[in-house]
Formats: structure tokens, C-alpha cells, sequence
């Protein structure tokens, strides 16, 4: 049960990373509308989706064209499990906003693109997204406990002629993600230890997501949102790539595809919803992250989950 005594409500949804198997057990075992949300997918999908949730492996659930999938159907099967058990919830949502492959959950929820296309979108950008990743030994890493200037000067600093190294989400204040091709994060670890960082751990993704790595994944991702039937989105959708709130479908069509290679700024995002009037979060889908994150940005910030319990 979501508790969150607020009226002005922002729906988060997870991204990459949120996903574990046995993610959204209860809601697929338990609740008959998330079943069906999965069955709709996975019909769309050609392949089982709950079974790659619930029994993996993990190799499989992390690969990047499943786990897409995977978190956007999981996050809008716990909606429509809330929308039928506690529809004063979903009410209150004033804005929607989501981190990464999260921000399509958001445009599908926010009712600019029918379930349905958003399935066929998400494939379509977790298969692009991992055929860019394929082409090119690259990754990601958190770094934590650097400022964004220092982080991004020493990006700079250790790439060498021809590497991509640099910020790729702007999470909240001291925990930073990079991205660049794994040369260069091999050497960014030692000289961000020596440059004052508390921490450097690389993160389970297929490559460097949020860089000029992706550029192929834009060309795929133009064409299939071209094809995508958006309409106004009925609620605000703040998008990774300028933290700005966004209804209209062709602003909508076009952050979506530069977001692969642009920066996630997910700190502003938070603080422009808060500055706009939001009064609580509510993280809807695999993981408690996003709820991690919100503690390190605005401590007081009533917040609450949904969707993620095993």
C-alpha cells in the first residue's frame, strides 16, 4: 500500500540497473492485471517476458535488449495494479519523469504513446542501444564522492586522442556516472582515487550509454519514433536532457532520441519538479534507487515505492 499523505504526487520510474531476477514476483504471481500486462507484452515481444523476470538468468535479464523490456513492462504493471487497488493515487500524479530507458515508462504513463507502440519502441531501443554497444568495447562506471567540474576536467585529463570518457548521469550530489570506451575507464579508477574519489565501481550495463558511442542508436530510435503515434501527454514529462517539463509530442519525439547521447541530468530534474510545486515521490517498478537517490537530493522529501517487492 503506497502511504504518501501528499496531493501534488511525481511518478518515477527505474532504469537500467533496477532489474534482479525474481523482479515484480508478487505483482506477476499474485495480481491478475500485472499478469495480463505481461502477457500483452510478451505477445508483442515474442518471447515470454515474466519467465526472463522471474527465473533469468541473470546474463540474460541484464542483456540490454531484455532488460528494457523487463523494467518498462514491470513499472506499468505495478500502475495498472495501483490504478485498480488505490486509484486516488495515480490521481494525484502531477508529473512523471524517469531515469533513462525510465523516461519512456513516463511518456507511456503520462498517456503520450499507447502501451502497446511504447513495447515496440522500448525493444526497438534496447536492440539499437546494444548493437552501438556491441560495435565498441565500452561501459560505464559511478563514481562517487567528485564534483561534476573536477570529474568532468579529469575526464578530459585521461582520455586519450580518439577515446570518449565523460559524464553520462548527473545523479545527485557526489554520485556521478561515466561513460567512455573501457580503456579509458580502466585509467579514469586510479586517477579519480588520486583526485580525491571515495569511490569508482563499474556498472553492469552493455556500454557507454549517454555518449557520442550511441550515435547509431539515434539514427534507429528517429526512425522508429517517427513512426510512433504520440499524442500530448495529459501530465508534464521532465525530460533527462534539459530537466525541463514537456507535453508537446514533437518536444516529446525529439528528447527521446537525443537522451542516448546527452547527459542524464536527473539532480535537476528532481529539484525542477520540487521547484514546480511536487510535494512527494512515488518509484514505481523494479528496485528502491531512485528512492536512494531522492535522499541524497532532498532529505525531507516525502517519498514512498511501488512494484518492487520480490
Amino acid at each position: 500500500m503506497v502511504s504518501l499523505e501528499v496531493q501534488k504526487i511525481g511518478f518515477l520510474f527505474p532504469g537500467q540497473g533496477a532489474q534482479s531476477v525474481g523482479m515484480c514476483r508478487d505483482l506477476i504471481e499474485q495480481k491478475p492485471v500485472a499478469r495480463e500486462v505481461f502477457d500483452r507484452a510478451s505477445a508483442i515481444l515474442g518471447y515470454d517476458l515474466a519467465d526472463v523476470c522471474l527465473a533469468g538468468p541473470e546474463e540474460r535479464l541484464s542483456a540490454t535488449e531484455y532488460s528494457q523490456p523487463a523494467l518498462f513492462v514491470s513499472s506499468i504493471a505495478a500502475v495498472e495494479v495501483l490504478r485498480a487497488e488505490q486509484p486516488q493515487v495515480v490521481e494525484k500524479a502531477t508529473v512523471a519523469a524517469g531515469l533513462s530507458l525510465g523516461e519512456y515508462t513516463a511518456v507511456c504513463f503520462a498517456g503520450a504513446l499507447d502501451f502497446e507502440s511504447a513495447v515496440r519502441l522500448v525493444q526497438r531501443r534496447g536492440q539499437a542501444m546494444q548493437a552501438a554497444a556491441d560495435a565498441v568495447e565500452s561501459g560505464m562506471s559511478s563514481v562517487l564522492g567528485m564534483d561534476a567540474e573536477k570529474l568532468a576536467a579529469l575526464c578530459e585529463q585521461v582520455a586519450e586522442p580518439g577515446e570518449v570518457l565523460q559524464i553520462a548521469n548527473l545523479l545527485c550530489p557526489g554520485n556521478i556516472a561515466v561513460s567512455g570506451h573501457k580503456t579509458a575507464l580502466a585509467r579514469l579508477e586510479p586517477a579519480a582515487a588520486e583526485a580525491g574519489a571515495m569511490k569508482v565501481v563499474p556498472l553492469s550495463v552493455a556500454g557507454a550509454f549517454h555518449t557520442p558511442l550511441m550515435a547509431s542508436a539515434v539514427e534507429a530510435l528517429t526512425e522508429a519514433l517517427a513512426e510512433m503515434p504520440i499524442v500530448e501527454a495529459k501530465i508534464p514529462v521532465v525530460s533527462n536532457v534539459d530537466a525541463s517539463s514537456h507535453t508537446s509530442p514533437d518536444e516529446i519525439r525529439s528528447l527521446l532520441a537525443r537522451q542516448v547521447v546527452n547527459p542524464v541530468r536527473w539532480e535537476d530534474s528532481v529539484r525542477q519538479m520540487i521547484a514546480d510545486g511536487t510535494e512527494g515521490f512515488l518509484e514505481v517498478g523494479a528496485g528502491r534507487v531512485l528512492r536512494g537517490i531522492l535522499r541524497r537530493i532532498d532529505r525531507k522529501m516525502p517519498a514512498d515505492g511501488f512494484g518492487d517487492a520480490k
